[in-house]
C-alpha cells in the first residue's frame, strides 16, 4: 500500500471525524433562538438537529432541502391554516418526529398533505399526530423510508374531497409500519411501489378502502387490522404479494369485502382471519395463489371466485358460520378445495383419520340462484330453499361438479 493511498485514508476518516465533532442542536421556541422554524432549517447545516419547543407555529410552507433531523419537544402545532402543505421533505437523510400537524391545504389539481416526500431516500416520519389534512403523509419517488406510530386523523364525508392517510406512489423498499389511520378516502394507498413492508397498522372508517394496492409488485402486508372500511380492501393488478397474519373485520356493505383481488398472480394469502364481511375475499382474475390456513367466520360470503381464476391452492382453511362458503359463476372449475374444514359438513369418517369419507361441495344451490338472480335473496332461509340445496346435495345438477373438497377436515386445526 503506497504512502499516498495511506494519506487520502487518514484524510477522508479525520474529515467523517470533523464533521460528526461539528454537528450541531438548534432549538426554536420564544426562548430559543432563532425564533421560526424555517430560519433554523435555513441555519441548519447537513447532519445538524433541530428541537422545536411545544407552542402553535403557523408558517405556511415549511421545506426541508438538507439532510437533517426535526424533533418536536412534547408535539408542538404545525397549522397549515387548511391553505398550505406543511412539511415538505426534498432531501434525503431526513428525520421527522414528535409532532402536530394540522389543516392542510386541500387542491384538486395539487396533492398537498400535512408530510409530503419528493424524490428522496431514507427519509423517517416517525412519532407524529396529523389530523384534518388533505393527504396525511404523501412519498412519491421515494426509497429506504420509515413511516412508524404515526396517528393519521381526518372526518372526510366524501370520497372526491378526500385525500389518503398514507399515500404512496412510484417508490421502493418502503417500511410502513404502527401507524393508526381512519377517516380518510383510503387508509394505505399503494400505486406502483415495490418491495416495500406494510406491518402492525390499524386502519379503519375510511370512506372506500383500508388498504388499496394498484400496479405494486413484491410487496408484503402483515399483522395489519383493516375493520370498518366503505369497501373493505383491494389488490389489484399487481403480483407476489403476500398477506399474511392480518385481520378483515366489519366491511360492511352492497360492495364491501375483508379483500377483492382483482388480476392478481403468484401471491400469498396465509394465517389471516376474516369475520364478518359482507364478503371475505372475493376473486376476479387471480391465478396461481395460495390461499391458505385463514379462517373465514360469519361472513355473507366467504369466497367468491369468478371463472376467470385458475390455478388457485385453496387448502387447510377454516370455514365457520359463513351465509355461503362459495359461490361462483361458472361451471369450469381449475382450482384446488382440498383439506379445508367446513362447519357444513355432514359426511364421516369410517377409518378415523380425521379426514371426510365423501367429498364437500361447498357451493349450495340457492348460491347459484342469487348469482344469476339477486332478488331470491328474499326466499333466503325458506322452506323452499332448504329444500332445493338438500335435492342438489343427492343430485348435483347445477353447482359445478368439480369445485369440492375431496378431502375435507373433521376438526379444525390449530392455525
Amino acid at each position: 500500500m503506497s504512502r499516498k493511498f495511506v494519506l487520502i485514508l487518514y484524510l477522508i476518516f479525520f474529515l467523517g471525524s470533523f464533521h460528526e465533532l461539528w454537528s450541531r442542536t438548534l432549538f426554536v421556541g420564544k426562548k430559543a433562538y432563532p425564533h421560526r422554524i424555517q430560519q433554523a432549517i435555513h441555519m441548519a447545516n447537513h447532519g445538524d438537529t433541530i428541537l422545536v419547543s411545544r407552542a402553535h407555529y403557523f408558517e405556511k410552507n415549511l421545506i426541508i432541502d438538507k439532510p437533517i433531523t426535526l424533533i418536536g419537544l412534547d408535539f408542538p402545532i404545525l397549522d397549515g391554516e387548511n391553505k398550505y402543505e406543511v412539511l415538505s421533505v426534498k432531501a434525503s437523510h431526513v428525520t421527522i418526529s414528535g409532532f402536530h400537524i394540522l389543516n392542510s391545504g386541500a387542491s384538486s389539481l395539487q396533492d398537498l398533505a400535512g408530510i409530503k416526500i419528493y424524490d428522496s431516500s431514507h427519509v423517517r416520519i416517525i412519532n407524529n399526530k396529523i389530523a384534518n389534512s388533505f393527504f396525511g403523509i404523501y412519498v412519491q419517488y421515494g426509497s429506504h423510508c420509515l413511516i412508524k406510530n404515526n396517528t393519521i386523523l381526518a372526518a372526510g364525508k366524501d370520497e372526491q374531497a378526500s385525500g389518503n392517510g398514507i399515500h404512496c406512489w412510484n417508490s421502493h423498499h418502503l417500511h410502513i409500519s404502527d401507524n393508526v389511520i381512519t377517516g380518510h378516502r383510503d387508509g394505505i394507498y399503494f400505486e406502483f411501489v415495490t418491495h416495500s413492508v406494510i406491518k402492525n397498522n390499524r386502519s379503519f372508517r375510511n370512506l372506500r378502502y383500508g388498504l388499496h394496492f394498484m400496479f405494486s409488485n413484491h410487496d408484503t402486508y402483515l399483522k395489519n387490522i383493516f375493520s370498518d372500511n366503505g369497501a373493505g380492501v383491494a389488490v389489484m393488478f399487481s403480483n407476489h404479494v403476500h398477506m399474511y397474519y392480518n385481520v378483515f373485520r366489519q366491511n360492511w356493505g352492497d360492495a364491501s369485502y375483508g379483500i377483492l383481488l382483482k388480476e392478481i398472480s403468484d401471491g400469498q394469502i396465509r394465517y389471516n382471519v376474516f369475520e364478518k364481511n359482507t364478503t371475505g375475499i372475493y376473486l376476479e382474475g387471480v391465478n396461481r395463489l395460495h390461499i391458505n390456513q385463514n379462517k373465514f367466520v360469519r361472513n355473507g360470503w366467504a369466497l367468491k371466485i369468478q371463472a376467470s381464476c385458475a390455478d388457485n391452492q385453496i387448502h387447510l382453511n377454516h370455514f365457520i358460520g359463513n351465509t355461503f362458503d362459495v359461490s361462483t359463476n361458472g361451471s369450469l372449475v381449475l382450482n384446488n378445495f382440498d383439506h379445508n374444514y367446513w362447519d357444513k359438513y355432514e359426511g364421516y369418517d369410517l377409518n378415523v383419520d380425521r379426514i371426510g369419507d365423501i367429498p364437500y361441495r361447498p357451493v349450495s344451490l340457492f348460491s347459484v340462484i342469487l348469482e344469476r338472480n339477486a332478488t331470491a335473496l328474499i326466499m333466503f332461509r325458506s322452506f323452499i330453499a332448504a329444500l332445493l340445496d338438500k335435492t342438489e346435495k343427492l343430485i348435483p345438477s347445477l353447482t359445478p361438479d368439480l369445485l369440492k373438497d375431496n378431502a375435507p377436515l373433521m376438526r379444525p386445526n390449530i392455525l
